[in-house]
């Protein structure tokens, strides 16, 4: 009787092939098994299919314009060269059915919980790599600049690094500004106190253009539903609104890195590079240190 030599098998060259094509380097679009209403993207450096490479996960959260894709291939190269998994989720404009650009950047939307939404995608990447991300860096910008702000205070011990770019509205680390332009009623709000030790262990950039000064967006007038008091106090500009909020860290003893950026307006692709180098920094020093 003669041998029988093994061979792969159509169906299995086609999932190493598709692996490769769908799941590798720049992902295709997935849907979060927890909300299928929200997807995200990838970019997977194919380091991680060697077993105990050590991968780590940075998330780049959008603005307003959902640009998750154009944010994804930004940080594509710095994903392969830093042997990290870049996740940007979308959560899109009226959710609810409303129309609503705005619910995300404040975390809650109704019955909306974005952090965990967040933290599920985190989850289920992992699983799917055979990786487990206890920590990661997040990043964003504009509304996602507010979305970092937010998340930080209710989730720092799952954050290896921290980077807040141009904000139009911040939440000061101040606890007699009712939520969510201060601390007021955090725990009634999200289920546990704020915790601070926990925050000062986040290394923290904030991110701005000097010309950076339009208005127009980040001004809200008294007649908006969005309209709180004192929610226009922080300063009129973004910079001045960061500088307000980087005020705040300093008084809590939150060691922040401040750059405000020449020549830059508003634009979250003309700022990756420094965040990069914020990120790599990070890296170098939780590697050397684990």
């Amino acid at each position: 009787m003669s041998e029988v030599t093994e061979t792969a098998t159509p169906s299995h060259t086609g999932h190493v092939k598709a692996e490769a094509l769908y799941d590798l380097g720049t992902t295709t679009v997935y849907a979060s098994r927890s909300d299928p209403r929200f997807p995200y993207v990838l970019y997977v450096p194919h380091e991680v299919t060697t077993p105990g490479n050590d991968v780590e996960l940075v998330v780049v959260m959008h603005g307003t314009g959902r640009q998750f894709t154009q944010y994804r291939d930004a940080f594509a190269p710095f994903g392969r060269w830093n042997r990290c998994i870049v996740l940007c989720p979308l959560f899109p404009v009226g959710v609810r059915g409303d129309g609503n650009r705005n619910g995300f950047k404040r975390l809650v939307e109704g019955d909306i919980r974005y952090d965990r939404v967040l933290l599920d995608m985190v989850s289920e990447v992992g699983e799917r790599y055979g990786k487990q991300f206890n920590t990661f860096a997040l990043f964003g910008y504009s509304g996602g600049g507010q979305f970092v702000n937010r998340f930080a205070y209710v989730h720092p011990e799952r954050l290896w690094a921290a980077s807040i770019g141009a904000p139009g509205n911040v939440t000061v680390l101040d606890q007699s500004k009712d939520w969510w332009l201060g601390l007021g009623g955090f725990e009634r709000h999200f289920g546990k106190p704020f915790d601070l030790p926990a925050l000062r262990r986040v290394p923290v950039q904030m991110v701005v253009g000097r010309a950076d000064l339009e208005t127009w967006e980040i001004t809200v007038r008294d007649d908006s539903p969005m309209y709180l008091p004192g929610i226009n106090d922080a300063g009129a500009t973004r910079p001045e609104r960061l500088r307000t909020l980087k005020a705040s860290f300093d008084a809590a003893g939150i060691g922040v890195r401040f750059d405000e950026l020449d020549n830059i307006a508003h634009n979250g692709m003309q700022v990756v590079d420094v965040v990069q180098d914020f990120f790599a920094q990070q890296l170098r020093a939780m590697r050397t240190q684990g």
